[in-house]
């Protein structure tokens, strides 16, 4: 069942996020401050957390609209439990995450990740599901390390 995250979900987040590997402590770190801001912000925000719970937390997206644009979304986190990864659940709940936006009458959403040859998973994960290369900064995390851009439309967008 897919659902938006609840307070209660956490600590079973970051752990899944640490479980993951895809994240260095430092990054769970933040994970957890945006988590706490998002439950305990004054402030209205339009971010969208879902979580895939089967029983238990088993996956995490994260998106939020991309300041001074009209429909224009990042995907800034999607993460699945490696003991549940490979059954499709990433895709479900990817697809979950579009369809949201695309109800909401949303145009884009873009997603960045790591150009480092250990990420060919994630990257090959995003083709898969629809989307396409939009640019390349070359050695944007570290030397060595570029940041890729996807990029999917929705509805009537312009290619």
């Amino acid at each position: 069942m897919i659902r938006l995250i609840t307070p209660s979900d956490t600590p079973t987040l970051i752990a899944l996020a640490e479980a993951s590997g895809l994240f260095e402590p430092n990054q769970t770190e933040e994970l957890a401050q945006m988590l706490d801001q998002h439950f305990n912000s004054e402030l209205e925000s339009q971010d969208l957390w879902f979580t895939d719970d089967d029983n238990g937390v088993v996956g995490v997206a994260y998106v939020a609209p991309e300041r001074m644009t009209e429909g224009t979304w990042n995907l800034y986190l999607i993460a699945i439990h490696p003991d549940r990864q490979r059954q499709g659940r990433g895709g479900v709940l990817l697809s979950h995450v579009e369809q949201v936006l695309a109800d909401r009458g949303e145009r884009v959403l873009l997603v960045e990740t790591s150009g480092l040859e250990s990420f060919e998973y994630v990257r090959s994960f995003y083709r898969k599901n629809g989307y396409d290369e939009e640019a390349r900064i070359r050695e944007f995390y570290k030397a060595g390390d570029d940041k890729i851009i996807f990029r999917k439309a929705f509805g009537k967008s312009t290619a």
